[in-house]
């Protein structure tokens, strides 16, 4: 039927901008981009002239992800977060491309289209090896890179990070699919978010209704675990990669000064990887914080929002001087 595919697009919106814990003072709109629909996620800034900040949220996440940082960060930049594609309240792409190389790519089309490069770019997890792709191939995009606990290549990995590797297996989300559809949503989305934090005390009862809700709402669209296992696979794909396309080849190639933050408590991405990570980027500052795990623009956004001004503020002293 004509216009379905928009009706459902402007509906996935309107249940996102419902969900619980979504921030008063955001916006939620569709972006039309070659090959593609995306919801992007703003806070406009307390200002006006304030530079522009855009985040990419990892496997499983959404734009939502970044909302207690952005609603810190509105003195300083106007933030823009993504719903990649397949995730949050973005339809699948038109080409199936859920590579790194795909995601990217859809990263520097909704920036394109806003016209509002070069822009501080944020990234965790899938979202920071995403970040680090687009800033080595398209610097003139990319005014800072911020990475927490980016998806680089470790191997090999921590075995609490198996599990995501796995879901790119083919017929493993089948498999999972049976697994949990006997386990309610609110204990699903509290295990996934207990192997996210490094202190599961700090997770709050809205926290927790928010990740069951959206939770629901994405188990019920016919592309949900085809966009997670097709994610998964293009990550694991990106690992295996060597020659100028390693993404760890690729950081070394990032020219736009870096801030790194690893949590000591990651599950999913040791710290032991920050001190290669520093190493790697030729500009960098790290910060590792004792208490956090994968999340820790969610765990302590505040702590994370310090840092960021801090580096903020020598970047912006070291261009004028």
């Amino acid at each position: 039927m004509p216009g379905t595919g928009e009706q459902r697009v402007e509906s996935a919106l309107a249940e996102a901008e419902g969900w619980p814990g979504t921030r008063e003072g955001e916006t939620l709109r569709s972006v039309r981009l070659p090959g593609m629909r995306v919801a992007v996620r703003r806070r406009p800034g307390r200002a006006d002239g304030l530079p522009p900040a855009f985040f990419v949220h990892g496997v499983g996440g959404s734009s939502r992800n970044w909302s207690s940082l952005m609603e810190l960060l509105a003195d300083d930049v106007e933030c823009e977060a993504l719903d990649l594609p397949g995730f949050g309240a973005s339809p699948p792409p038109g080409s199936r491309d859920y590579s790194v190389f795909g995601h990217a790519r859809a990263v520097v089309r909704a920036l394109e289209a806003a016209g509002r490069g070069p822009v501080h770019l944020f990234g965790n997890s899938l979202g920071g090896a995403i970040a680090v792709r687009v800033a080595a191939l398209r610097p003139d995009l990319v005014r800072s890179l911020t990475l927490i606990s980016p998806a680089l290549p470790e191997i090999p990995p921590q075995r609490t990070a198996l599990p995501t590797g796995l879901l790119g297996v083919p017929g493993v989300t089948g498999l999972l699919r049976l697994m949990t559809r006997g386990r309610p949503p609110s204990q699903r989305a509290r295990e996934l978010l207990s192997l996210s934090y490094g202190d599961p005390s700090r997770i709050t009862p809205q926290e927790y209704a928010a990740a069951e809700a959206e939770l629901q709402r994405r188990e019920a669209l016919p592309y949900f675990w085809d966009s997670l296992a097709r994610t998964a696979r293009g990550l694991v794909g990106a690992y295996t990669l060597g020659g100028q396309n390693s993404l760890w080849r690729q950081a070394e190639r990032v020219l736009a000064p870096t801030l790194l933050v690893y949590g000591v408590r990651d599950r999913l991405v040791s710290f032991k990887m920050a001190r290669r990570a520093s190493r790697t980027f030729g500009n960098s500052r790290l910060v590792m914080l004792p208490g956090a795990g994968h999340v820790a623009m969610m765990e302590y956004p505040a702590v994370v929002a310090g840092a960021f001004r801090e580096f903020l503020a020598e970047t912006t002293s070291a261009v004028d001087g």
